[in-house]
């Protein structure tokens, strides 16, 4: 049983050379070493991959040498080959049965056609894409197909600059002499070979062409492809000081520094990162320079092919990156077929071992000039390779996008077509998401983000997002945020409205069918082709969805109820709803109940206009009751609620809720004032004739009166400005957007624009906490007016109450013939009204105290207007303070206005 060692590639290819040479494993060293280097390029035939294509070659070579049996026999065997399905690469083996089988020997003109193919094909393979030349035909298997062309065609001067080589083709190289082929005879004309005589002459002619013993030079002192090739050093190294290299071993040297294998003289520098000639090696400057110029081909290969090698097998590098790592790959296959060419005939070269002539041979300078045009789209490749490091999926499009703007027309077209392959992936995942509204995107290459742990209220805020690092540079914002919310509406017509209809039917524009195309498109007709694609989507799914969210959902109904009963429109139920609560409302906030309220809240409805709303809406309005602390009164935690669900809670989320909730305390409190100065004004007005017959109390009143003024005026002009400047003018301008916006997320900014206005101006946000914290304290005055008159009004009423009885005491006696009073009741009725005399005064002065607070609260409330940026808020001074009556009392007040006046006209 044969050990492992034996069975290695190694050991197995040197029996291989061996066994077709027959000599001894060190008579072939120099051919063992040649042929792992033949195997470990990247060298690849430049022949159709047809597995049947060969076979019939092979029939028709074995009908041509009369050998019928032999093909019937070959037919047979290849049919069960075939059907049993052993072998893998069965055109491999096949394709090197035929290169084994044929004899370069009898084949003269096989020199002249590879040299005119050469001379012909070589510009067009020197550029890898096809754009601006056309892609070399696939190559006949045989010498004889690619001789084709005549003699004049294959004698003219290539495109390449490589001149005619046409002496060779009407002669024919000269035949090898026998002693070329040591160990071997030279086979008569029309003798048979046997398999092993031409396998072995076919190998024994291409590696034993560089021993020293075929050093020969032309009759014009010319090398031969043999002599050029007699000082290639073996790839062990050479222990012996400086040895001369002929130009020949540097130019096979530098086709294996083309794809990225060190040569004998030309080396990887791990040091200096860059490819360099051995130092030992004997070379003039020029030749020198010259490689190092070549060897750049190498260095741009090795960098483009380690980025393709470990990025290909990284799956996190998505689809975008692996498009990449594949437009690489093919401008490198057709980079190796550059080399396959320059191979191809530096091993002709070495085939036939006679003469060439300079023109046609392969040398430094022609190889620099045939690879000028691959080297700068190597170039090319690696400034992507480097510029696009670290980056994936729509941010590495905007990379290869970036090298579009030059105005190099060969560089753009080069990077313009691997970026339409990079960006396939992309706009695959765009067509998708905006026809069927579906987001796979397992390695987050895509702009649009998903989050599977959002749940379904939270769809339309929270679920989708732009990534903003992902938009490519060939696509503007406007046009990414039209694509995120064409897919988000037809998800959240699905998954929220339980509208199934089929996006087809949403959208009147089909899908493309020729998504390469579309790439095509994108660059060339950004403005219209493409942006028209995305605008007819945009606008037909944001039309169909606000369609259902109006008809299915009422949600413009629903906006005016919020507007109604939260911001208190609907003024007669408001009031009502306000009388009835009173009784309710005046007690301690822990003696309150909910279903109590609500049966309060529903005879309100009943009795006003808001019993023509719809059902609908009637059933989301309920009562609330806010958390209470201690010495709350029912006022201070009531509230009116609306509850909100499904779609409709999208617009009226939790945070707007809050936000109304708000708005209604400060409404309901500021509604609240009006309340009481209306009831202390009614108090007046009954008070001023019960109390006409106690002229020592005049006096109070007035000064009742005059306080009551200033507070009914300081409230009705926050009431205009709460009511027409705030609110009005704020909803009409929501209305407005809202009719017109074209997509939902145009009315969800409208709607937080327009409760953000009324927070601000509503004194309700974190900027105005000093304002509210004053005017609360001004509603605090007004209340404790309310509860003062009230202790007044009842002192003078008992007293008015006792008087008047006094009185009709005085008369039922002096009717019944008796004294009316006794000089004791007369004595102690006098006492009692000086008693009340005298609690005059206190009175006064308590409602002073409480004049003195409430002017002093106003002014620093007025301070504080004067200062704000809003210029609503500073109008507001001028109207509560229009007579300038705070401003004398004021001096902060009277700097702030006239340090205002100047500001307004100077402006």
């Amino acid at each position: 049983m044969a050990t492992p060692d034996q069975k290695s590639p190694n050991v197995l290819l040197q029996s291989l050379c061996c066994r077709i040479l027959g000599r001894s494993e060190a008579d072939v060293a120099q051919q063992f070493q040649y042929a792992v280097r033949v195997i470990g390029s990247n060298f690849a035939p430049t022949v159709e991959r047809d597995e049947f294509l060969v076979a019939e070659k092979i029939k028709k070579e074995l009908t041509r040498q009369r050998r019928e049996a032999d093909a019937a026999l070959f037919s047979e065997l290849h049919r069960k080959l075939h059907s049993q399905g052993v072998l893998k690469n069965k055109w491999s083996i096949l394709y090197l049965l035929l290169s084994l089988s044929e004899d370069p020997r009898r084949q003269p003109s096989k020199v002249s056609s590879y040299a005119t193919l050469f001379a012909q094909a070589l510009p067009r393979d020197a550029h890898s894409t096809p754009y601006y030349y056309a892609r070399p035909q696939t190559l006949p298997l045989n010498y004889q197909e690619r001789s084709a062309p005549s003699a004049q065609s294959s004698g003219s001067l290539g495109s390449s600059g490589i001149s005619s080589i046409g002496v060779h083709t009407l002669n024919g190289p000269t035949p090898p002499p026998p002693s070329l082929l040591p160990g071997q005879s030279h086979p008569g004309p029309g003798t048979g070979d046997c398999l092993r005589q031409q396998l072995g002459a076919r190998l024994a002619w291409t590696l034993t062409a560089s021993q020293p013993s075929l050093q020969t030079t032309t009759s014009k002192g010319v090398p031969s492809a043999a002599s050029r090739n007699v000082t290639r050093p073996r790839r062990d190294g050479d222990t012996g000081g400086a040895v001369e290299v002929t130009e020949a071993a540097l130019v096979r040297d530098i086709l294996y520094v083309f794809q990225g294998i060190d040569g004998r003289n030309v080396k990887m520098s791990a040091a200096d990162n860059c490819y360099k000639v051995e130092g030992k090696a004997n070379l003039n400057k020029s030749l020198r320079d010259t490689a190092m110029r070549l060897a750049e081909l190498g260095w741009l290969h090795n960098k483009i092919r380690k980025y393709t090698d470990q990025r290909s097998l990284d799956r996190s590098f998505g689809l975008v990156g692996q498009s990449f790592c594949a437009a690489l790959h093919q401008e490198l296959k057709e980079y190796y077929r550059l080399l396959s060419v320059l191979h191809s005939q530096l091993q002709l070269e070495d085939d036939q071992g006679v003469n060439l002539g300079l023109e046609s041979s392969l040398t430094l300078r022609r190889l620099l000039v045939w690879t000028y045009d691959p080297k700068i789209r190597l170039k090319t490749l690696a400034a992507l390779v480097d510029h696009c490091q670290g980056r994936k999926g729509g941010e590495l499009a905007s990379a290869v996008h970036a090298y579009t703007k030059t105005g190099d027309p060969s560089m753009r077209s080069l990077v313009q077509h691997i970026l339409s392959l990079v960006s396939h992936p992309v706009l695959s995942f765009l067509y998708r998401w905006i026809y069927d509204g579906e987001l796979e995107d397992t390695h987050h290459e895509f702009f649009v983000a998903s989050d599977p742990t959002v749940k379904t209220d939270r769809l339309w805020h929270d679920k989708y997002t732009l990534r903003t690092s992902m938009i490519p540079s060939f696509m503007t914002m406007d046009q990414s945020r039209k694509v995120l919310l064409i897919g988000k509406s037809i998800n959240f017509l699905h998954q929220v409205c339980h509208d199934q209809t089929p996006p087809t039917k949403m959208i009147a524009v089909t899908r493309s069918a020729e998504p390469l195309q579309d790439a095509a498109d994108l660059f060339t007709d950004l403005e219209n082709a493409f942006q028209g694609k995305i605008d007819a989507a945009y606008f037909e799914t944001s039309k169909y969805l606000l369609d259902v969210l109006n008809r299915k959902y009422s949600l413009l109904d629903h906006m005016q109820a919020v507007r109604r009963y939260l911001l208190l429109g609907q003024g007669d139920f408001i009031r009502h709803l306000m009388d009835l609560l009173k009784p309710e409302l005046a007690r301690p906030a822990t003696t309150l109940y909910q279903h109590n309220l609500t049966g309060i809240l529903e005879t309100a409805v009943r009795a006003t206009n808001a019993q023509f709303d719809s059902p609908e809406i009637l059933k989301r309005l309920d009562v609330r009751l806010l958390e209470i602390s201690p010495g709350d009164t029912g006022w201070d935690v009531f509230s009116l609620d609306y509850h909100v669900d499904g779609p409709i809670a999208t617009v009226f989320t939790r945070e707007c809720m809050s936000h109304y909730l708000r708005v209604f305390n400060f409404l309901w409190r500021a509604k609240r004032m009006e309340y009481i100065l209306t009831d202390i004004r009614k108090g007046h007005m009954c008070n001023a004739k019960l109390l006409r017959n106690l002229p020592e109390f005049s006096g109070v009143l007035h000064h009742c009166h005059i306080l009551a003024s200033e507070m009914v005026h300081f409230i009705h002009q926050m009431q205009y400005y709460i009511t027409f400047e705030v609110l009005e003018c704020s909803w009409d301008e929501l209305w407005n957007q809202v009719r017109q916006a074209q997509d939902l997320d145009h009315i969800i900014a409208a709607h937080e624009a327009f409760l953000g206005t009324v927070i601000s101006r509503c004194l309700l946000d974190a900027d105005s906490r000093a304002l509210l914290n004053q005017l609360r304290a001004v509603f605090d005055q007004i209340i404790e007016l309310q509860s003062t008159q009230d202790a007044i009004c009842r002192a003078a009423l008992e007293e008015l109450q006792r008087r008047l009885q006094f009185e009709d005491k005085k008369k039922q006696r002096e009717a019944e013939g008796q004294w009316g009073v006794t000089a004791a009741e007369e004595e102690q009725e006098n006492q009692r009204v000086q008693e009340f005399r005298e609690s005059i005064p206190k009175m006064c002065s308590q409602l002073r105290i409480l004049t003195h607070f409430y002017q002093g609260v106003v002014q620093q409330f007025l301070v504080l207007l004067t200062t704000s940026p809003d210029e609503s808020l500073r109008f507001l001074s001028f109207r509560l303070d229009f007579n300038e009556h705070y401003r004398a009392r004021e001096p902060r007040l009277r700097v702030s206005l006239g340090a205002r006046g100047r500001r307004s006209s100077h402006t």
